[in-house]
């Protein structure tokens, strides 16, 4: 199409006359959307002429709704692209007028039948009603745009539509009109204290906003600020006049203004002289746009976890951001703000300057002309499945690979909530959570057998399978990649099912030192006759399989980025650390009785972190009675688990790795080489695939304590060798970039479909 497409923007209301997000938003892309025309419910005073204003919002609903309906058959004839911004409204256009079938995108901008729960409307059938009206409309869309990873998720989960066609968008701000200024002058016009602590709640006044708890908080701490500082309440709504009420009864009567509604100027005067923004909403929140506009005025937002606050404020300082519904936590944040601890107001600024509404318009446009000229997303649909949640190696490594595959469009499926869910969503992957029963997500390895040792849980997994095949075939991917052995089992069982080529990914030896026997034939039995394609971590992984089944498969390591060099902190004494979860076959003993052998006494320390994660507690008590049995007490720190594993490693001088089973890949062995560390690993399993031994690392005999302690000796007297090791290993693990091993999965992908 050489011209942009013509787009017919359906919203609610037009601000300010409608105060809202969503009307805010609506009017600001409008704007920058020259050729656009639109639809709302009046009044629209300032309304450019293509803007049609139609009924009001105090009229009937039918009205309304008849008066919208007609407004839009009556743009249709010049219309390419339909933009609609709220449901109900745009119900009657999409699904029975003229424009039915017309190239859609909805903005997403919050599940609309949850807030109106939220406002206190407990009517279960008006509830049923809004929902079902809200689905058929969303279903009716061809692409979704949403302002958070969150609301994303609440898409694919609630409503049930596909990931592939959602787009997360942060929306824009106006960086010409929200600006820094002169906060004395500000606070002059505004008869605010110079020295007091200025905190300014912009938000509209109903419950799901959480005014009241915000409240609470500033009554808990107004006592401990400077003489003259302020709570400045900025908005309008039913809460109005009973928040006004408490806010005027002490203790909080001098120090809580309610302003009301104000105009954008008026609005920019307060964010300048405000130290601080707080949106301390409850439920549902898209983004925040307020956070971003006290941004560009130069002031930050202290915001609870909820959906798309944690992504508006993350990226600036992730302390900004306290628990929702928590008001002792929210008051301790505001009270180190008006200590100082806050981002300077130039770096707020800057940050808020990433999000300028030109650049978002022309990805809208963009959007309009994809659609209007029927083109597909031309990148692969792979479905992702993990069985956990948790933070572990296989888990880690997605985590990290995702975000580079170009060519593909990933979404992933998960047995559980967890950290992943929500790293994932940060990263800007689509996700969703299908529960899995936890006695069958959380069965040991040593349990697997071909029948008889867990038919309950053998009964699940085949229900879940069922579950997930029906998700598969709403979905309708090009692929599953399944990431762990369980979820290899009954992803392989529903992608079978659904028609979908599987990908296995294989992280775990088929051996027996690894699983029970009859464990090693069900694996291998699984993936012969359920995986197109195998990939595995490692060269000694992929041997455990049949020669079937390697002759589909490829190796492909786990990636790593190769982090800044970071300074050692701590004390000057060498220390010797593992990382990993805490289990027999990690080592951790092993580990331990070595160190005592090495260094009886004097100043080396080590380290443990991480923790035990399918009922291996009873190991871990005996790890810290083995310290005791060793005099080992002051000198060994358990640290648990540790998400920030760069900084754990930069507290370390050698890294041990000491697993007493083959291990399958060592993630913490190229991420302990990444860091520049000199790495002590087994001479077997993947960590021998990973070092070359004098070079890149030291390799010991495998479960021989004796060559683990002789390693371990003539590294603390040589930090020369260390440092040597620590910068050959440094370079080796820049091959392992994640855009490098992500461009052989994709063509991985490529041979599995082309064979299939």
């Amino acid at each position: 199409m050489d011209t942009d497409p013509r787009a017919l923007m359906l919203g609610l209301g037009w601000f300010p006359q409608t105060v809202g997000g969503l009307d805010r938003y609506y009017r600001a892309l409008f704007e920058q959307l020259p050729g656009a025309r639109g639809v709302v419910i009046g009044p629209a005073e300032d309304a450019p002429a293509a803007i049609e204003a139609v009924a009001g919002h105090t009229a009937p609903l039918a009205r309304r709704m008849w008066a919208f309906w007609r407004a839009a058959r009556r743009a249709a004839e010049q219309t390419d692209v339909v933009d609609a911004h709220f449901a109900l409204y745009a119900a009657g256009p999409l699904l029975l007028g003229a424009l039915r079938g017309r190239p859609t995108v909805f903005h997403f901008q919050g599940p609309w039948a949850q807030e109106n729960v939220t406002a206190r409307d407990g009517s279960r059938w008006r509830f049923a009603v809004r929902k079902a009206l809200e689905r058929r409309v969303l279903k009716a869309a061809d692409a979704h745009l949403v302002l958070s990873g969150a609301f994303r998720r609440v898409l694919v989960e609630q409503y049930g539509i596909a990931p592939w066609g959602v787009h997360v968008w942060a929306p824009g701000v106006a960086l010409d009109v929200f600006t820094p200024g002169d906060r004395s002058a500000a606070r002059t016009r505004l008869g605010i204290e110079q020295d007091g602590f200025v905190a300014v709640c912009v938000r509209r006044l109903v419950p799901r906003m959480g005014i009241d708890g915000l409240l609470d908080a500033w009554a808990e701490i107004e006592r401990d600020l400077p003489p003259g500082s302020v709570l400045l309440v900025v908005g309008d709504g039913p809460l109005a006049g009973e928040l006004g009420e408490r806010a005027a009864l002490p203790p909080l009567q001098h120090s809580v203004r309610m302003l009301g509604r104000v105009s954008d100027e008026e609005l920019i005067e307060v964010y300048r002289a405000a130290d601080v923004a707080v949106v301390p909403t409850l439920a549902v929140e898209g983004f925040g746009l307020v956070v971003l506009e006290a941004a560009a005025c130069g002031t930050p937002s202290v915001v609870t976890d909820v959906d798309g606050l944690r992504d508006a404020a993350a990226p600036l300082d992730p302390s900004l951001i306290v628990p929702p519904a928590d008001a002792a936590a929210l008051g301790v944040r505001l009270r180190s703000a008006a200590r100082g601890a806050l981002p300077p107001r130039a770096a707020t600024r800057e940050f808020a300057a990433r999000y300028g509404w030109p650049q978002l318009a022309a990805r809208h446009l963009e959007l309009y002309r994809r659609l209007a000229a029927g083109e597909r997303d031309r990148r692969l649909r792979v479905v992702y499945v993990d069985h956990v949640a948790r933070l572990s190696g296989g888990e880690i490594a997605i985590l990290r690979l995702l975000p580079h595959l170009e060519g593909v469009n990933a979404h992933v499926i998960l047995g559980e909530e967890g950290l992943l869910a929500e790293r994932l969503q940060q990263a800007g992957v689509s996700v969703e959570v299908l529960a899995l029963n936890a006695s069958t997500r959380d069965l040991r390895r040593d349990a697997v057998r071909l029948a008889g040792s867990a038919p309950a849980a053998t009964l699940q997994t085949l229900a879940y399978s069922a579950r997930l095949a029906r998700r598969l075939r709403a979905l309708r991917p090009d692929l599953v990649h399944t990431n762990s052995l369980k979820s290899g089992i009954y992803g392989g069982i529903a992608a079978r099912a659904a028609g979908v080529p599987l990908v296995w990914h294989l992280r775990d030896r088929i051996a027996e030192d690894y699983l029970p026997r009859a464990g090693v034939r069900l694996m291998r039995a699984a993936i012969a006759g359920l995986a197109d394609g195998v990939i595995a971590n490692s060269d000694s992984t992929l041997q455990t399989l049949p020669a079937r089944a390697r002759e589909r498969g490829l190796v492909i390591p786990d990636s790593v980025e190769v982090p800044p060099r970071r300074e050692r902190a701590g004390p000057a004494t060498v220390t010797f650390g593992m990382l990993g979860r805490i289990a027999p076959w990690k080592g951790q003993d092993l580990f331990l009785r070595a160190f005592a052998a090495a260094f009886p006494a004097g100043p080396e320390r080590a380290v443990l972190v991480g923790e035990p994660m399918f009922g291996e507690h009873d190991y871990e008590r005996g790890l810290h009675a083995l310290v005791a049995q060793l005099g080992l007490e002051g000198r060994v720190e358990f640290r648990g688990f540790r998400e920030d594993v760069w900084s754990e490693l930069a507290s370390l001088d050698v890294l041990v790795h000491a697993s007493v089973i083959p291990e399958p890949f060592g993630q913490v062995v190229i991420e302990g080489m990444a860091a520049g560390l000199a790495v002590l690993a087994p001479d077997e399993g993947g960590p021998a695939d990973l070092i070359v031994d004098g070079r890149t690392g030291r390799l010991f005999r495998s479960r021989d304590a004796g060559s683990l302690t002789a390693a371990m000796t003539a590294l603390r007297s040589d930090p020369a060798e260390r440092s040597r090791l620590g910068e050959a290993a440094r370079g080796a693990a820049a091959g392992y970039h994640p855009r490098v091993l992500g461009a052989r999965l994709e063509r991985a992908y490529e041979d599995v479909l082309a064979r299939r």
